[in-house]
């Protein structure tokens, strides 16, 4: 479309051109709740629909004031050049291409998010900066997403074919219009950024989208991607929220372990492993009351193990990334805000499970099946104290296996050669000694070897037929663990890095999407075994092994010693979309960093549809000490104690 250069043709035209852009972000973003279905279909109808446009128009406004006004500048130009045709055709390919890789931005992200739960922030390039393999994921997510891909060549079409420019015929405009209008647009687009236009309006971010939803997962509708990454560039510093004088912090929460009483120190060996995926909802032996009682999850494997070790009866992991997990489980660190690895204090010294027994003479190592530097796992391992790191290189070399024909052509090693790998190289190491492992078979896009597609088939979730297929791994792991000098004498921790893709209510909720399985092993028979009661979370497991140990030094973790804490003290936390969250003893609060959002019965409310009245401020009062714990020690390096 073309307008003639009038007194009122190049703002009518920026006006056009960005209804044109807001139309192109509402269509993305029922692409994203289409194909995201599942995890709001339960809370729908209880949403407020208007609430959820003017929540949506005001992040849109956000994101095309930052990646439009360059553009709206350029089209108001108040200056006559020598051919108005090019800079009009200028302008065009500038709005087309930006407003095309904002919708290809909110597609692709309609496909990530199902596996994070949230949008996708700037971290993901950090995230996966060492990764080789994205253009063959890319390629096949084309390929399987095909209408999308469908999708945005039209939505390019029409940003091209609908653009409106402005058509010099040679007669003059009106310039003292055209300069306001000029001038406008910078407090305009300023407004826009900021979502308002109060001095008290603090520029919005993603945390912001919760006041327009009932549940944390459901901001992602609200939000679009350009701009969830666009106000997370560079958003990682952290401040000290200052709630509390030093020494009323010290009373409600501290994560400082004092050393432990004079005990027998035990060098037995440690083995923990960290499973891709690998979610409560799949294992049978957590969901007897799910499909009314008919459920038998997909882990025969994990569900006997699970009879003869200790666990709890709520077991959460405290991110929704994989690299949320390794500071989790091996360093007592929650996830607060971002993850650990990519923000400013990622280079902050932390300990470790691995460093503080090496203090005491363990050996150790780390093993992954990815490329050696993957997600920046060997990094962490190092700074934590792993001794040595065992990765694709070290695999490809030990010519008792298939070496690159093991190779999964996208991430990793399959898990079973793998975990034979790691049970045969223990072997090799000096006891007493601490390893882990982190596995990867059961991560998207849900592969498994050729041999066994008839053996674990297609379910329900495309998930399902990987989680089978490393239930399976596990068994031979074990199997082979058993036949090792080191067995009797070990400890083993089973857990996730997170969860995936669900289809049981109860593990859509905010809180329900971070259940992740927690046992302890240990074949001396030395331990209770059962299922008890309290709640754990991944951060417990370093403190919790250490006092099993009869750890003597002090030292820093986040978690508690879960079998030295009665269960109704027992808590867990974790932060989503914005949100903290604190669960204790059946009741779970929600604070988003100024005021305490809402509480819920977890025991008479699984589903969370029925906030509190009355909200227990001694579960913020704890959540808001564990929070100004995590942000001080971070910004002040003093996530370790000195030697």
């Amino acid at each position: 479309m073309t307008l003639k250069n009038s007194t009122y043709s190049a703002p009518l035209a920026v006006v056009i051109n960005l209804l044109i852009a807001y139309a192109v972000y509402m269509i993305t973003r029922v692409a994203y709740v289409w194909e995201n279905w599942p995890l709001f279909a339960d809370g729908w109808g209880a949403l407020d629909k208007w609430a959820l446009l003017r929540g949506s128009l005001r992040f849109d406004t956000s994101a095309i004031a930052y990646t439009n006004t360059l553009w709206a500048l350029l089209m108001l130009l108040p200056a006559r050049f020598a051919s108005r045709h090019w800079w009009q055709q200028m302008c065009r390919w500038l709005f087309v291409v930006v407003n095309s890789l904002a919708a290809a931005t909110n597609l692709a992200d309609a496909v990530y998010s199902q596996f994070t739960g949230r949008r996708t922030t700037s971290t993901f390039f950090r995230e996966f900066s060492n990764e080789g393999n994205l253009g063959t994921i890319f390629f096949t997510e084309l390929a399987g997403h095909w209408y999308f891909v469908l999708l945005g060549v039209a939505l390019i079409a029409a940003l091209w074919l609908l653009y409106v420019r402005v058509e010099d015929d040679g007669r003059r405009h009106h310039w003292l219009l055209g300069a306001l209008c000029f001038v406008a647009v910078v407090p305009l687009s300023v407004i826009g950024i900021r979502g308002g236009t109060s001095r008290a309006v603090r520029p919005i971010a993603n945390s912001n989208a919760n006041q327009y939803v009932n549940q944390p997962s459901e901001a992602a509708i609200v939000l679009n991607t350009p701009f969830s990454m666009l106000r997370t560039i560079g958003k990682t510093t952290f401040e000290d929220p200052a709630w509390f004088s030093p020494s009323e912090l010290a009373t409600i929460y501290t994560p400082h372990h004092p050393a432990a009483n004079p005990s027998p120190f035990e060098g037995r060996n440690v083995a923990i492993l960290i499973v891709e995926s690998f979610g409560r909802e799949y294992i049978g032996y957590y969901n007897h009351q799910l499909e009314n009682g008919t459920y038998n999850g997909y882990t025969p494997f994990v569900d006997s193990l699970l009879a003869h070790s200790l666990t709890f009866e709520q077991t959460f992991a405290n991110g929704r990334k994989s690299i949320d997990a390794m500071p989790s489980v091996l360093s007592s660190v929650p996830m607060f805000v971002e993850p650990f690895f990519v923000t400013n204090y990622s280079l902050n010294r932390v300990s470790g499970i691995a460093g503080e027994l090496g203090r005491v003479g363990y050996s150790s190592a780390f093993f992954h099946g990815a490329e050696n530097g993957s997600m920046g796992f060997q990094a962490f391992a190092r700074t934590t104290g792993f001794q040595n790191y065992y990765g694709r290189t070290e695999y490809d070399a030990d010519k008792r296996f298939g070496g690159e024909a093991d190779f999964d052509g996208t991430w990793a090693i399959w898990d079973e050669p793998f975990l034979q790998f790691y049970a045969l190289k223990m072997s090799e190491m000096q006891q007493p000694f601490v390893t882990a492992v982190f596995t990867a078979s059961s991560h998207h896009p849900f592969a498994i070897p050729q041999q066994y597609r008839d053996t674990f088939p297609e379910e329900e979730l495309v998930i399902h037929k990987c989680i089978r297929y490393t239930d399976h791994a596990l068994r031979r792991f074990f199997a082979t663990a058993k036949q090792q000098p080191w067995f009797e004498n070990k400890i083993f921790v089973l857990t996730s890095d997170h969860t995936n893709l669900t289809n049981h209510a109860e593990y859509k909720t905010s809180i329900g999407s971070f259940s992740a399985p927690i046992l302890i092993y240990d074949p001396s028979g030395q331990l209770p075994t059962g299922l008890l009661p309290g709640t754990a979370q991944q951060i417990d497991i370093m403190p919790t092994l250490l006092a099993l140990l009869g750890y003597p030094n002090p030292y820093i973790a986040f978690g508690q010693n879960l079998l030295a804490t009665q269960p109704d003290s027992t808590w867990a936390v974790n932060y989503s979309a914005g949100t903290y969250q604190l669960l204790r003893a059946d009741t779970l609060v929600r604070f988003d960093g100024q005021r305490q959002v809402a509480a819920y019965d977890l025991g008479a409310d699984p589903l969370l549809q029925h906030p509190l009245d009355t909200l227990p401020p001694d579960r913020t009062r704890l959540l808001k000490a564990i929070i100004q714990q995590y942000m001080q020690r971070m910004i002040g390096d003093s996530l370790t104690l000195p030697l």
